[in-house]
């Protein structure tokens, strides 16, 4: 049974089994990246969860449709390898959002786009997805039978033709054995603060893992979004708004300990994989996250099996990876994104993004 009511863009919430099993499509990337960040920095799981929960709620009744809220992968990636610090993390995503609100509200979006180019974007999701599969290597080699055991959990799903709930359960394995080791956690209100993990630190690598991520949310959070709202959902949405509306999520949860968010077309394809078709989804995965917040203490996260962690981070950087070749066609696009990818893993994602964005204008201009 649905109940439903209408929102403030006239378009249905509904609350139905669709709608809750739509909501887990949102959660398959994000879920096992916060865990990811919450075991290798000094970030406050709580608080990340309250920042999804809430704006999960906030977008998802502004919409009306199930829009994706999601990590911006990339400055959490270069978090969870150790790259940047924690409070560098909070300053690249507050320096983001300030861009990303400014843009938005100026209508400059599609020029970003244009002057960065695709490939140069999908290199830098391949660099994350490479730089995650490193750091899942390193983790999974501390305890080899957990680790093929969770790989051998993922294969067998998938054959079954359940790929993307794989990580789910895995992640689900990985929180009973947690709670076995650590005892059933007492449900705990996180403390209101400001910063409550430390205070952000602008350096050189915050503003370079800042100019990496922002060529991937102009490309894949704004503008592809804005097309997925039409292809899957009818709905007129420019990809000026939600750069907006990722700029106020940013500056708004940073602060209170939440980590730096967009929203993102893979989500949102989740989402109606699974069922979803209105913001009634959002509603729902905001609640979870919320009771998550409620129990996500440090103790329980210690306890979290590495290995398979390490397994949760090698399907997340497979899926990026594979991302970002699926729109690549042609030998120079191909280069550009290989190019930028592996200068990105042996180098500076940063540096790897200014220089591909210079050679894709020269290939440009000479063809």
């Amino acid at each position: 049974m649905a109940y439903s009511f209408q929102s403030r863009t006239d378009t249905d919430l509904e609350f139905s089994a669709s709608e809750l099993t739509g909501a887990l499509g949102d959660s398959v990337t994000v879920l096992p990246l916060v865990v990811a960040l919450g075991a290798t920095t000094s970030v406050s799981l709580p608080h990340v969860l309250i920042g999804f929960g809430v704006f999960q709620i906030v977008w998802g009744l502004y919409y009306g449709m199930p829009l994706s809220v999601e990590p911006m992968k990339a400055l959490i990636g270069l978090a969870i390898v150790g790259t940047l610090s924690y409070a560098e993390l909070a300053a690249a995503g507050l320096v983001a959002g300030g861009i990303l609100l400014t843009v938005g509200r100026l209508g400059l979006v599609g020029r970003l786009q244009r002057v960065v180019g695709e490939p140069v974007i999908r290199g830098v999701q391949l660099a994350v997805g490479l730089l995650l599969l490193e750091a899942a290597v390193d983790l999974s080699l501390g305890n080899i039978p957990v680790a093929a055991g969770g790989i051998a959990v993922v294969g067998l799903l998938a054959l079954l033709g359940y790929r993307q709930a794989s990580v789910l359960v895995v992640l689900g394995l990985g929180g009973v054995a947690a709670v076995a080791t650590a005892g059933v956690p007492t449900p705990a209100i996180p403390e209101l603060a400001v910063f409550p993990a430390g205070s952000p630190s602008i350096t050189a690598a915050a503003l370079e893992g800042t100019v990496a991520q922002l060529g991937m949310t102009v490309g894949n959070a704004a503008i592809a979004t804005a097309l997925l709202c039409g292809d899957l959902y009818d709905r007129d949405v420019s990809a000026d708004d939600l750069s907006t509306s990722m700029g106020v999520t940013c500056l708004a949860a940073i602060p209170l300990g939440g980590v730096p968010m967009c929203h993102g077309s893979g989500g949102l394809a989740g989402k109606y994989a699974f069922g979803a078709r209105t913001g009634g989804a959002n509603v729902l995965l905001g609640i979870g996250y919320l009771a998550l917040a409620l129990v996500a203490t440090g103790a329980l996260l210690a306890a979290f099996p590495m290995a398979v962690l390490g397994v949760l981070l090698v399907v997340v950087a497979l899926e990026l990876a594979r991302a970002a070749f699926e729109p690549i066609a042609g030998r120079r696009a191909l280069a550009v994104v290989l190019g930028v990818g592996i200068l990105g893993l042996v180098g500076n994602v940063g540096v790897a993004f200014v220089l591909g964005t210079i050679a894709f204008w020269l290939l440009s201009r000479r063809s």
